[in-house]
């Protein structure tokens, strides 16, 4: 099998990029390019080259009218009347070629405006949930405990136990316009990780819940498992001295040094070079 390629997408406000590419090479990723996203739109850089696509981080458009809003809408219709791209239905063929997209933060939020995340039924063209403001209208700049659920389909999420990882949100609670939906995205497993107690029991409270999201939502993944989105960020701990507290913690193992978001980008090319 071919190297797998890795594309991070960039620019219009986006601010991970380094840190992202950075975990992707250290989790395995030989090939990782990071291109700025008028590339795509202009049809420079091919989809169809790539196994892994990541929507990274930042503040996207400024957030104007709702963060990921301006991006989706981006992908969808094309800021540069390249009405012959269709880059949507490029996306859609992606995901349905059972290659990766990964969505942190307001990449996540990217991901549901655009219907990529839920997709219930295979429908990745239809927004079912919103990401909205958090429920005491902060920002939120904190660590968080994240339950793992372990019968999730993520191949992301495949054998983690729990997590720790870094939330910087002002927009992070996730809605449905019925609350069944929510509801079904559990009963389906299509929720990966839910925000936690220290003692790993999934909460609404805050501050363990930063963004006030029911049933404790952090992430999302299709049905394949092979699209996911989270708002807390995995590149953020790819060394233990990441961690807030490392001075007062004792790692040990073979794998000491590695930061626990490190493990989401491990899984996700161990599935592509299988």
């Amino acid at each position: 099998m071919k190297t797998p390629r890795t594309l991070i997408l960039s620019g219009y406000g986006l601010n991970c990029d380094k840190e992202t590419a950075y975990c992707c090479r250290l989790a395995g990723g030989n090939t990782v390019d990071v291109v700025h996203t008028s590339k795509i739109i202009r049809g420079e850089i091919q989809l169809k080259d790539y196994q892994f696509l990541i929507f990274i981080g930042g503040f996207l458009d400024g957030d104007d009218l709702g963060a990921g809003r301006v991006g989706a809408n981006r992908f969808k219709y094309g800021i540069l009347q390249r009405t012959d791209l269709k880059l949507h239905d490029q996306l859609i063929e992606f995901v349905e070629a059972d290659k990766l997209i990964l969505g942190i933060c307001n990449g996540f939020q990217v991901l549901v405006k655009l219907g990529l995340l839920p997709a219930t039924g295979n429908r990745h063209n239809i927004q079912e949930v919103s990401i909205t403001s958090n429920a005491n209208n902060q920002f939120e700049n904190r660590w968080v405990h994240l339950k793992v659920n372990p019968n999730s389909h993520c191949i992301f999420t495949r054998g983690i136990p729990h997590l720790y990882l870094p939330v910087r949100h002002g927009e992070g609670r996730i809605e449905g316009d019925r609350e069944e939906v929510l509801k079904n995205l559990l009963v389906r497993n299509q929720v990966p990780l839910q925000y936690a107690s220290p003692e790993n029991e999934v909460t609404e409270r805050y501050p363990d819940n930063p963004n006030g999201s029911p049933w404790g939502i952090a992430s999302m993944s299709n049905q394949k498992g092979n699209v996911m989105g989270l708002m807390p960020h995995p590149e953020a701990f790819h060394h233990f001295t990441n961690h807030p507290h490392w001075t007062r913690l004792t790692f040990q193992g073979e794998n000491s040094e590695e930061g626990e978001g490190l493990s989401l980008f491990k899984n996700a090319y161990r599935y592509l070079n299988d």
